[in-house]
């Protein structure tokens, strides 16, 4: 059974990490969602990255503030893809986060997305692209996503746009 990871740092990354979750739901993807850190829970965090990879997860989703280091944590424990959500908050309102995130030794990727509410909504859908490289259903399913936000655009622009 393929399914997506997503792990989150501390409660505190729950509501905003409930936005990935409901934009798999949306598409019918199955996930997991657990709660451990790299730094307060490394041996919970080892464990359930390596039984979920015998479960069948395809892919890992990571949220975390501050140092961040629970993507780049995972990335060391695994070769399937990690995908990183810094989130805000601390001293430097998650820059840290982001930096910690992003700025990976060569040999050890973490697909790394924006903060917040779009950057849980874009994990899903990054892990989604990549599930999809191999489930044709699902890439239909974000082909007719993407027709419907084009048909959103336009939609909206008739409501406002003044033309010459």
């Amino acid at each position: 059974m393929k399914f997506v990871s997503i792990i989150i740092g501390s409660k505190s990354d729950f509501s905003v990490m409930t936005e990935c979750a409901n934009t798999l739901d949306k598409f019918g993807v199955l996930h997991e969602l657990i709660i451990s850190s790299a730094h307060r829970s490394p041996a919970r965090t080892h464990d359930y990255v390596k039984g979920a990879e015998e479960r069948g997860c395809h892919v890992f989703i990571c949220a975390a503030g501050m140092a961040a280091h629970l993507a780049g944590a995972v990335a060391a424990m695994t070769i399937k893809p990690v995908i990183g959500v810094p989130m805000k908050g601390g001293a430097m309102d998650g820059m840290d986060a982001m930096l910690s995130t992003v700025q990976m030794p060569s040999g050890m990727p973490v697909a790394t997305v924006a903060m917040g509410k779009a950057g849980a909504i874009n994990s899903a859908y990054l892990a989604m692209q990549i599930l999809s490289l191999e489930d044709n259903d699902l890439k239909v399913k974000l082909e007719e996503d993407r027709i419907l936000k084009s048909k959103k655009v336009e939609s909206d622009s008739v409501d406002v746009e003044i033309r010459l």
